[in-house]
């Protein structure tokens, strides 16, 4: 049997099979960052995944960075997930939520008007998606030294609302030029403190929001996200290869339910240069297919394979894997959209399932 269907132990959560379903935005939440009932329909039906990572979700309102994206941080937010969780759980899923502050890749349309935040006040490239439609982005103020410790504490809020609301745990989204990742790299870093300069200045907010969570939540429901050299938003770093193997050593001491990579650059496998570098699940994603996937679990450059446009337009995609059957497509013009339409209508091998 491939090692795709064999059990895998995550953190304090047993999963069934090493198939992971990525965080994908889908835009399905109203505009108070509470999720619709669709959101429960649509988890649930994908909770054959060994492992779900929800869409990311904002630990505080100052995070939110598109129209129509999930918080965690009012009581309506966390009964809205609630039953998402349920949703999972009722079909013996397993489900960790994915915290995902965008500082500066925001706009003061999406947070009652106030200017986003940011380690350093340089504006992105690029324009941000609004209820008004696509808006350039406005230049971000620098965070204090008491904000920063303000945003830490909020991420572990965050993480505690999750797990009272039923999640097996939460991910720490430190990817796609969102704010973890804005304090990271070196172009949208420019502070003269301590959270500047050095690869172990730029690293601090990082570990320090891990630990808060850590703290809050425990290490075995604690996950984190990377993506070195994704260059999403308007980000790059001067030395990808000393920041990110200094990050990931920096994670071993956490001891944390895994260290999730997604892998976007060619020509650097950063899944060979980061897994011996990591001393816990390495789940290993960035347009996989199955033969990729298996390939690297058989090669123990990483204990779970991580699945993206697959699992959004195939809710039973393991069964289609185990099988060899065909993928459905998925369709680009309904990943942001609203209502049911290329979010819960993907057929399934066997429609009776979802009856």
């Amino acid at each position: 049997m491939s090692q795709l269907f064999t059990s895998l132990q995550i953190g304090r959560t047993t999963v069934r099979n090493r198939l992971v379903m990525a965080p994908m935005t889908r835009s399905r939440s109203d505009d108070e960052g509470v999720p619709s009932d669709l959101v429960a329909h649509y988890y649930g039906q994908r909770a054959s995944a060994g492992l779900i990572i929800t869409e990311g979700v904002f630990p505080t309102s100052m995070g939110k960075g598109y129209v129509r994206t999930p918080g965690i941080e009012t009581s309506a937010q966390v009964a809205a997930w609630q039953g998402v969780v349920e949703a999972v759980h009722a079909k013996g899923g397993r489900i960790f939520m994915q915290l995902m502050h965008c500082g500066r890749i925001s706009h003061p349309s999406l947070i009652s008007g106030e200017t986003p935040v940011a380690p350093s006040a340089i504006k992105p490239a690029g324009q941000a998606w609004t209820p008004i439609g696509q808006v350039d982005y406005v230049t971000p103020r620098a965070l204090s030294l008491v904000e920063i410790a303000e945003v830490t504490r909020s991420y572990a809020l965050a993480a505690r609302r999750a797990i009272d609301a039923g999640f097996d745990g939460v991910e720490l989204h430190a990817a796609s030029g969102y704010l973890p990742e804005q304090f990271l790299s070196s172009n949208t870093n420019q502070r003269q403190d301590l959270y500047g300069g050095s690869v172990q200045n730029r690293s601090r907010f990082i570990l320090e929001v891990l630990d808060a969570m850590v703290e809050e939540v425990g290490a075995g429901r604690v996950g984190i996200k990377i993506a070195p050299e994704m260059n999403f938003n308007d980000i790059n770093d001067a030395a990808p290869v000393d920041t990110y193997t200094y990050l990931v050593d920096q994670l071993r001491g956490f001891d944390l339910a895994y260290l999730h990579v997604a892998q976007f650059r060619p020509g650097i496998d950063y899944h060979s240069l980061l897994r011996p570098h990591f001393n816990g699940p390495y789940l290993a994603g960035g347009g996989l297919d199955k033969r990729r996937a298996e390939t690297l679990l058989a090669e123990r450059l990483a204990d779970a394979a991580v699945f993206g446009g697959a699992f959004l337009a195939n809710p039973d995609l393991p069964e289609r894997l185990r099988l060899g059957a065909a993928l459905n497509t998925p369709d680009k013009s309904t990943f942001y959209s609203e209502g049911a339409k290329g979010y819960v209508d993907y057929p399934y091998l066997n429609e009776t399932i979802d009856a």
